[in-house]
């Protein structure tokens, strides 16, 4: 074959990695599935030169990533590796499946066909030097750590939010190692009031802490009060007291509910009417409640119906099973 006629292309996987080689016209040559790990890739670089018969430079390998072991180690036997961007790679997908479906095998060679007729579209790679790989992956765990610390923080801040708010107001950066000490001191409100102020006094002064002292650490728990007593009394002083009616008026009501057949009956039907002793309502008065129950026992099997049709929401909103 002549130099540089020959394209690969891998579409690597945490487990396997998909090769496919083809031809200057687009046939293809020959495909086939490595394991992953240093034996696997080994394998997959040999494999890739004995069956192209030519010398690791004049092949052409397209991969979707710029680093990693894969593009490690055809780098290392002399391959000209290009990185092709995810984006592209779903644009030629298009040339052999209208679909857009993913499938190893057609990715591994949607690179390969990719890279031979639009190989000038594509990024070289040319080999760093070991200095600098090296700084590329410290940087890459630096961005990773980095990562998981704030995804850790935002979760202990909303834990906080949840129960202990007082804290928060002590400070709000919890990536503060005297901050977490204190939360170890003082993992409840309750307990930060038993907590001393000699003890704040000597964790501030270990963490050479002087923006605020050990008297003002305390004072925010103690001057803040609970947050489920607050939401309790918050929807407590809101509510309503309950309106009381006889069990007579009770049992007329759901007398009428048992004897109409429209189709909002069996709703109320399949409700647990046993133990029903009071009727709820903001905007109903007792007097009005009474007549409806009234008219309603009085009327007609199918007046009653209609009168349930135009109020059964409302009246499955009054019951309230005790």
């Amino acid at each position: 074959m002549d130099r540089l006629t020959c394209f690969a292309g891998v579409d690597w996987g945490s487990e396997t990695h998909q090769v496919c080689i083809v031809e200057r016209d687009g046939a293809v040559s020959a495909e086939r599935s490595f394991r992953d790990g240093g034996a696997g890739l080994a394998e997959m670089a040999g494999w890739i030169l004995a069956r192209t018969g030519a010398a690791a430079p004049a092949v052409r390998v397209a991969i979707e990533v710029p680093h990693g072991p894969v593009v490690e180690t055809l780098m290392e036997r002399g391959f000209a590796v290009h990185s092709v961007n995810p984006k592209q790679l779903d644009r030629f997908r298009d040339r052999f499946s209208p679909a857009g479906a993913k499938d190893d095998r057609r990715d591994a060679r949607t690179l390969a066909d990719a890279l031979r007729t639009d190989g000038h579209a594509f990024r070289h790679l040319d080999p760093a030097a070991p200095a600098i790989i090296e700084l590329r992956e410290w940087s890459r765990i630096a961005h990773d750590l980095t990562g998981d610390r704030t995804r850790l923080v935002n979760r202990a801040r909303q834990q906080l939010w949840r129960y202990y708010p007082q804290l928060l107001k002590v400070e709000s950066d919890l990536t503060r190692a005297w901050l977490r000490e204190l939360w170890g001191l003082a993992p409840t409100p309750a307990k930060a009031q038993r907590v001393r102020a000699s003890t704040v006094a000597r964790l501030l002064r270990r963490h050479r802490v002087r923006r605020i002292n050990a008297e003002a650490v305390l004072r925010v728990p103690a001057s803040a009060g609970s947050p489920i007593s607050s939401h309790l009394r918050l929807r407590t002083s809101d509510r309503r007291a309950p309106v009381r009616v006889s069990r007579r008026n009770a049992a007329t009501a759901i007398g009428c509910a048992s004897r109409c057949r429209s189709r909002a009956v069996p709703k109320i039907q399949q409700s647990n009417f046993s133990g029903l002793r009071k009727l709820v309502s903001s905007d109903m008065t007792a007097m009005h409640r009474r007549r409806w129950a009234q008219k309603s026992a009085a009327a007609a099997p199918n007046t009653c119906t209609r009168l349930l049709e135009t109020s059964s929401g409302h009246l499955v909103r009054m019951l309230v099973i005790v």
